[in-house]
């Protein structure tokens, strides 16, 4: 009876030691977890003490990467707060608003602006005032010329375009447009959400779903390369405007026929009836992973809204599909945010950076807060890959769709494109992807011009002013 009691005595010490680790173990996950991941919590839209920060402090300012104020909060004689965008529309979806929900970098950066790491003393200072604390002030990658030069040569078209540096994975640009004044979004708000139809709000750059057209063609390229590997040398193609196989018929852009070509000249004049022709020649299987590769149907590394690309390549495919996808249309889809990541890869010997919106956090006073470093993504291409892209990229400036882009002060690779997105071929979307300098690149910029027609003709001479005054001002 004794030794029962004892067994008895010991299983119960054993399963409260263990429910007080459990408890311990608890805990503890709970407090690394709210460390770890303090700043989704606080932005999480069910937690109040959003709220009380707002209420306590002034929420902080965006500046640009070169110390120009983005957003403010200005406040009157009474008291009343509001957020003040001194550039007006162009920087719309790039910084955003912060009333009626958040967008871009008023929300990206929430957490930090509503937050305040003032001193002690100013804040004693503050509270004996009955003034709120000054937030933290948060400075974006952004450049104020860069930004400015785009918005402008977009001009009054529909579309979008993203800049970047290759080695850094910085935001130098970032322009959607139709744009908005977020200083207006409050008087804005019920007419735009209430229209179907507005798609003022929509980020092009992240969530407008294009079919890439020709600009496909650099994957369809990688993937020729990764079977065939130098042999592309020996590629030969008779282009007369047209390619049919079966019932399929690919066309080449306004029916243009580009005679005898080789892989490179068949991808720096953009012919569609040679790439078709690549298309079919590609192993399903191995092309389905090497679009998988790129982050088709996957997610990207960022840290706002974004809309995912589409490719697809099976077995059993038909040759009338096959042919659209080795060209950039049917049912392909692509982001330009996308676009300019493997363009960036491809600049970068085959590795992406993690795209970066944010340089650092500093508090009123002056301390910086935190600092965003830059930090490798992962691979995308083998070097080899990449430097067989940036070859036959240059020769689309050299002897192709982007000859505007030749005999300059500096050196550019690239690739157009003119999606159609209509049965009629009249209806195109005009592109371009591409970096400077080709030898040692340092920027990119991919540029999308709704409804335009030819990339060579409405969206490199975008890429051009881009490109020179990034190395005006560098």
């Amino acid at each position: 009876m004794e030794k029962d009691n004892n067994k008895k005595s010991i299983s119960i010490v054993f399963i409260g030691v263990f429910n007080i680790l459990l408890f311990i173990a608890m805990i503890g996950y709970i407090v690394i977890y709210a460390v770890s991941n303090k700043v989704e919590m606080i932005d999480n839209g069910y937690n109040t003490h959003q709220q009380l920060l707002r209420n306590q402090n002034i929420r902080g300012k965006i500046y640009s990467s070169d110390g120009k104020v983005l957003a403010e909060t200005v406040t009157d004689e009474n008291g009343n707060e509001t957020r003040s965008y001194p550039y007006n529309n162009v920087f719309a979806h790039a910084v955003g608003y912060s009333v009626y929900g958040r967008s871009g970098i008023e929300n990206l950066a929430n957490y930090y602006l509503i937050n305040s790491n003032e001193s002690l003393t100013n804040k004693a200072e503050a509270y004996k005032n009955e003034q709120k604390f000054p937030g933290d002030n948060v400075y974006s990658t952004l450049n104020t010329t860069l930004q400015q030069t785009a918005f402008e040569a977009l001009s009054a078209h529909k579309g979008a375009i993203i800049v970047s540096e290759v080695k850094t994975g910085r935001v130098l640009a970032l322009v959607s447009k139709p744009d908005f004044d977020p200083n207006e979004i409050k008087k804005i708000w019920s007419d735009i959400t209430n229209d179907e139809d507005n798609t003022q709000l929509l980020n092009r750059v992240t969530q407008g779903i294009y079919p890439p057209g020709s600009t496909f063609k650099i994957i369809t390229a990688l993937e020729y390369y990764k079977e065939n590997g130098e042999g592309y040398k020996n590629y030969k193609f008779s282009c007369n405007g047209k390619f049919t196989k079966g019932d399929e018929t690919i066309n080449c852009f306004h029916g243009e026929s580009h005679g005898s070509l080789d892989f490179e000249t068949s991808f720096a004049k953009s012919c569609n009836s040679s790439f078709a022709n690549i298309a079919l020649s590609l192993d399903k299987s191995q092309f389905s992973k090497t679009i998988k590769e790129l982050m088709f149907e996957d997610k990207l590394p960022w840290e706002m809204s974004y809309s995912k690309s589409s490719a697809y390549c099976v077995e059993g495919m038909s040759d009338g599909d096959t042919m659209q996808l080795g060209i950039g249309q049917g049912t392909t889809t692509m982001t330009p945010l996308h676009l300019n990541l493997i363009t960036n890869a491809i600049a970068n010997d085959g590795i992406l950076m993690k795209p970066l919106l944010l340089d650092r956090v500093v508090s009123n006073d002056g301390k910086v807060v935190e600092s965003f470093k830059y930090e490798e993504y992962k691979r995308l291409m083998s070097g080899d890959e990449a430097e067989f892209l940036t070859g036959i990229m240059e020769q689309v400036i050299e002897k192709g769709t982007a000859s505007r882009l030749k005999g300059l002060s500096y050196t550019a690779a690239g690739k157009t494109g003119s999606a159609e997105f209509k049965d009629s071929t009249s209806d195109s979307h005009a592109w371009f992807t591409g970096f400077a300098p080709s030898e040692n690149p340092e920027i990119s910029v991919t540029i999308i011009v709704e409804n335009a027609g030819s990339g060579g003709e409405y969206a490199v001479p975008i890429a051009k002013r881009i490109f020179d005054k990034y190395f005006d001002i560098k």
